[in-house]
């Protein structure tokens, strides 16, 4: 037996550009693993050097069978000084779209994942309101230069993460959260050294991880606004919209209100500005369970990903259930993935959501795309390289790929838009 999708369906995998291509020192990012007491694990260094080996790895892509690539582009390599637009950067990225196209793969690009330049933190970085102009600008010197051939763009990456950082992570001791002050996990100091590194000092340092209460919020808000209406006016057709963070919120008794809180804060207080878009990217990993004391970790004896949180792939479903509930947009699962060595596992974690999507779409629900997190075993932000998401293994020594079991059945997945109920590897 098989479950069938859309011929139109676009399957395919994602990445984050600091975290695949490697030596991107002019980032935020790159000035916090560096700093002084650090809460990352391991120096992101040359990554998986995909800056330099993008030809060879869209090539696997296409080879395995999928049928489309997110990956994003990085601020900080375009746009190096303020005002400052690099050609050479802007050449390299339209040839990454260019390559995507030759190996007949479609490009959805994200024009933020995460890292800022940083020169922005001088100026105060995502709590300066003037941030949503340079931010507007940079999209549209880009999109001027490679966004012809796109059908999707989105503005920013899990836009409500730092929501999640103060709201979630504080109460669970599975990740310590980037960009505050986490006294209890890392060492005191390590944001003055991060200013320092980016020319500035501490008060004025103020990262995309720190955006979480109203007026920063309402600073990145702002900053998709303005992008969005400056890349409609290059090309009115093209798709643009964001993507969130999320995991799916349940509750016990008692923990009703919590947990109807806290979509609000990860779902619903974006409502107003994902509204005015033309699609939503949801990404989801997991679920989220309230008692009337917070959230409920995952007990022992509950299953869990390398990560710490519970295995969970009936989320996904869930998840877009929840949203379509509230937003009648088009849905593009932008990321879903699962952090383990055991690849037989992962494989049967994106089979388990993907039948979960299916429902969804046969309920009617306008879902577009699929992309599994990640294409490759790559930089996980503080976690540095423990976490094994991909399904291509890049050895840390050579950078030689090695395409999973999961890799060659999604693949398939994707020649034929076709789910099969049995695992045949």
């Amino acid at each position: 037996m098989q479950l069938k999708f859309p011929e139109t369906f676009i399957w395919g995998t994602a990445t984050a550009a600091h975290q695949v291509e490697g030596y991107n020192d002019n980032c935020d990012v790159w000035a916090e693993e560096h700093s002084e007491g650090s809460p990352y694990k391991d120096l992101s260094g040359a990554a998986v050097d995909h800056y330099n080996r993008f030809r060879e790895d869209i090539a696997l892509m296409a080879d395995i069978g999928l049928k489309s690539y997110r990956f994003s582009v990085e601020w900080a390599r375009i746009e190096p000084e303020p005002g400052v637009y690099s050609a050479e950067q802007l050449d390299h990225y339209r040839e990454v779209v260019q390559t995507c196209l030759k190996y007949g793969l479609k490009p959805l690009v994200t024009m933020f994942h995460f890292t800022s330049p940083q020169w922005l933190m001088r100026d105060g970085g995502w709590s300066n309101p003037e941030t949503a102009d340079r931010f507007a600008k940079y999209c549209e010197v880009v999109f001027r230069e490679i966004g012809e051939p796109l059908d999707y763009v989105l503005t920013f990456n899990e836009a409500n993460l730092p929501v999640m950082l103060k709201e979630l992570f504080t109460n669970m001791e599975f990740m310590p959260p980037v960009g505050m002050d986490a006294k209890s996990w890392i060492a005191p100091g390590w944001r003055e050294s991060a200013a320092r590194a980016c020319g500035t000092t501490v008060d004025r340092y103020f990262t995309f991880h720190m955006a979480s209460e109203a007026e920063s919020i309402a600073i990145v808000m702002d900053a998709h606004r303005k992008a969005r209406a400056a890349m409609k006016a290059i090309k009115p057709s093209i798709q643009i919209g964001m993507s969130l963070a999320l995991p799916d919120v349940q509750a016990i008794e008692g923990g009703e209100e919590l947990a109807a809180a806290a979509w609000q804060d990860y779902f619903g207080q974006f409502l107003p500005v994902i509204r005015e878009d033309d699609f939503l990217g949801v990404q989801n990993y997991t679920t989220e369970i309230y008692g009337s004391q917070g959230v409920i970790p995952a007990g022992e004896e509950d299953e869990k990903t390398d990560m710490g949180y519970a295995y969970a792939p009936e989320a996904l479903g869930a998840v877009v259930r929840k949203v379509h509930r509230d937003l009648k947009l088009p849905i593009l699962i932008t990321e879903h993935g699962i952090a383990t060595e055991d690849d037989a596992k992962r494989l049967s974690f994106i089979r388990e959501g993907l039948k979960g999507l299916h429902a969804c779409i046969q309920e009617g629900i306008d879902v577009r795309a699929y992309a599994y997190w990640s294409t490759f075993d790559n930089f996980e932000w503080t976690f540095g390289y423990t976490p094994r998401f991909g399904i291509i293994a890049v050895d840390r020594e050579t950078q030689a790929r090695t395409v999973k079991n999961s890799g060659k059945w999604l693949g398939r997945v994707a020649q034929n838009s076709v789910l099969p109920l049995e695992l045949k590897v």
